[in-house]
């Protein structure tokens, strides 16, 4: 995931040069598949002199190279420290930088001379969906000093002055990562590889491959090839011929979404011009055209109909910007990625002369980038960098089991992200309401601290004791002898 989407129409490179073969063929390499990684071989091979044919099952950029929201920026799906941990802190730099130059390529290749509309803006940004200032400390330190990746450290104000949402705290900003119009960019490709001499032959699936000898040997529906090198570039889709391969990626799907023109409110909402993705690769998105936003949705291992997900969209959108609103769609599109066990793209020989690229995951560009170089180079100039992805063996990715459990593994990360966002937004919300609490507390000390100090009251003087009054005092009139008294009662008077 000017620069108008257009999944449903055809570039200007979209012409009748592209056929399907239909006459035999000998050539130095053949390419199944015409994706990011299989053109950029197909390019870098015939640039060298090689001769170059690419066959393709449907049309190029079909599924997810076509279908991407065109981020280009260093790295890998499986993350950095998971890679330190797997093959160590020297070799984990070699392959780090192997993905910076794949990024650069990108850029050197996706300029506006070479492909007209490729609109490209530059930032990307990561944000958090929880406060983890130590966290956000540590990975810049990482990726800055040990691994020589331009990065900052964005706290959480000025995350949130460029993306009006309290949702998001912390974020690190790529300032060399960029965008592109990524269907324009595959077709691009497909255009240099033609002009460099490569051959493209679209509607041309594989039925079968003989890897054996010199000259391998690859069956189509309707002529034979022959080739010394064979490179598998068809992701998922490699089909009956190569389904032990395909079996090793997991396929997910994920669908995005471009809205309608959405005026001057997007840009009051929503500064940043960059792409945005959240830490826990839920969300992603980017302005488009302008007042435009390309949002892709939570992954899935099931392939839909992609207008199905315009309502999930739009509810995403709405959550994370309610200032916003329910806003409406005008184009979804999708593909499906290959996600491999460990994480790290399939780059290498699988015995002489049969090549495997695929499993670039959520890093597609970059990766494939780098490892259409990588290819050609070793079957032209010999270089052996590839053998740093042999850590990463082909690993059977558990078939439909295997998208079950991907599938309620997702569907349980996407739970618990949502959970300790929450949590994390309340602590917020707590935190303020106590600095409010203690602020008013210190307010009313400071006011009480101006005014005049208060007397103390003053103790009441203790009564001295009284001495008996008298007994005409009490009665009000003249003593009576007690005779008299007990005369008046014998008499009645009393």
């Amino acid at each position: 995931m000017p620069e108008t989407f257009s999944s449903a129409t055809n570039g200007p490179d979209d012409g009748p040069f592209r056929s399907r073969l239909s006459f035999d063929l000998d050539v130095d390499i053949c390419v199944v598949g015409a994706g990011l990684a299989g053109l950029t071989v197909a390019l870098e091979a015939a640039r060298r002199g090689a001769s170059v044919a690419v066959l393709e099952g449907r049309h190029v950029g079909w599924n997810a190279s076509g279908h991407q929201l065109g981020t280009v920026m260093p790295g890998y799906s499986l993350p950095i420290g998971d890679l330190i941990e797997r093959v160590g802190i020297e070799d984990a730099r070699e392959l780090w930088a192997l993905s910076r130059e794949g990024a650069d390529y990108v850029r050197a290749t996706a300029t506006d001379e070479a492909m007209p509309g490729i609109a490209l803006t530059e930032g990307a940004l990561e944000v958090s969906n929880v406060d983890a200032g130590e966290t956000l400390i540590s990975r810049l330190q990482t990726l800055s000093e040990d691994f020589e990746t331009e990065v900052e450290g964005w706290q959480v104000d000025r995350v949130r002055d460029q993306l009006g949402t309290a949702r998001y705290f912390h974020g690190i900003y790529y300032p060399r990562a960029f965008q592109i119009d990524g269907r324009k960019y595959i077709h691009g490709l497909a255009a240099q590889a033609k002009r460099a001499g490569a051959r493209i032959f679209e509607d041309t699936p594989v039925v079968s491959i003989d890897p054996s000898g010199i000259r391998k040997r690859i069956v189509t529906p309707s002529a034979r090839l022959r080739a010394s090198h064979i490179v598998l570039a068809g992701n998922v889709h490699l089909g009956a011929p190569l389904r032990r391969l395909s079996e090793t990626l997991l396929p997910v799907w994920r669908y995005a979404a471009v809205t309608e023109p959405l005026g001057e409110r997007l840009g009051e909402v929503i500064a940043f011009r960059g792409s945005v993705a959240d830490s826990d690769g839920i969300d992603h998105f980017r302005i488009i055209d302008g007042d435009r936003l390309m949002w892709a949705s939570p992954e899935t291992t099931w392939e839909a109909r992609p207008r199905r997900f315009a309502p999930l969209v739009q509810r995403r959108i709405a959550t994370i910007f309610p200032t916003l609103g329910k806003v409406p769609i005008s184009d979804v599109f999708g593909g499906a990625v290959g996600v491999t066990v460990h994480g790290m793209p399939q780059i290498g020989q699988l015995r002489k002369g049969l090549w495997v690229a695929s499993g670039f995951g959520r890093h597609g560009l970059n990766t494939s980038a780098m490892a259409g170089q990588l290819i050609a180079r070793s079957i032209l100039w010999g270089e052996d960098r590839w053998k740093l992805f042999s850590p990463f063996e082909l690993v059977w990715a558990g078939g439909a089991t295997g998208r079950v459990a991907g599938h309620l593994i997702g569907l349980w990360g996407r739970g618990h992200s949502a959970a300790a966002g929450a949590l994390a937004r309340y602590r917020e919300g707590a935190r303020a309401r106590e600095r409010v609490r203690e602020a008013r507390l210190a307010e009313a000390n400071r006011q009480a601290g101006t005014r005049p100090p208060r007397r103390p009251p003053v103790a009441p003087r203790p009564m001295r004791p009284q001495p008996p009054r008298p007994a005409e005092a009490r009665d009000g009139g003249m003593p009576v002898a007690p005779s008299q008294e007990s005369e008046k009662v014998r008499d009645g008077s009393v």
